[in-house]
């Protein structure tokens, strides 16, 4: 089985942890089920805010989805002027025996315009 990584990212609406733990949770559900994983299959995940954050840590919502004994951690994206605000990104480092190129990263709403060379 090889280690993979998935990409993904999510544009909240707002700054608030009710809305996070939502957004994040379909953020992750998504690359989850695209990707056909169960927490089992997970390494750890590194999750990103940019800097307009502050109501929540987008970890949070991974616990709130039962992924209890996978290591998390959290931090602040770089500060870019025009960057595309109030964005959750992830990386998700899997076990996989998918190759590489049936990996699927997901980019959900606004965020796709992060990455349209592999928008959904």
């Amino acid at each position: 089985m090889a280690v993979r990584a998935v990409r993904g990212a999510v544009q909240l609406d707002r700054d608030e942890a009710g809305h996070m733990d939502e957004q994040v949770g379909a953020l992750l559900t998504a690359v989850m089920g695209r990707n056909s994983l169960s927490a089992d299959d997970l390494i750890s995940i590194w999750f990103t805010a940019t800097p307009d954050l502050h109501s929540d840590f987008p970890a949070a919502a991974a616990r709130k989805l039962g992924i209890v004994d996978v290591p998390l951690i959290c931090a602040q994206e770089l500060d870019i002027q025009g960057a595309l605000p109030r964005v959750v990104r992830v990386l998700a480092h899997i076990e996989s025996d998918r190759p590489r190129s049936e990996i699927n990263h997901v980019y959900l709403g606004a965020a796709a315009a992060l990455r349209k060379d592999i928008a959904q």
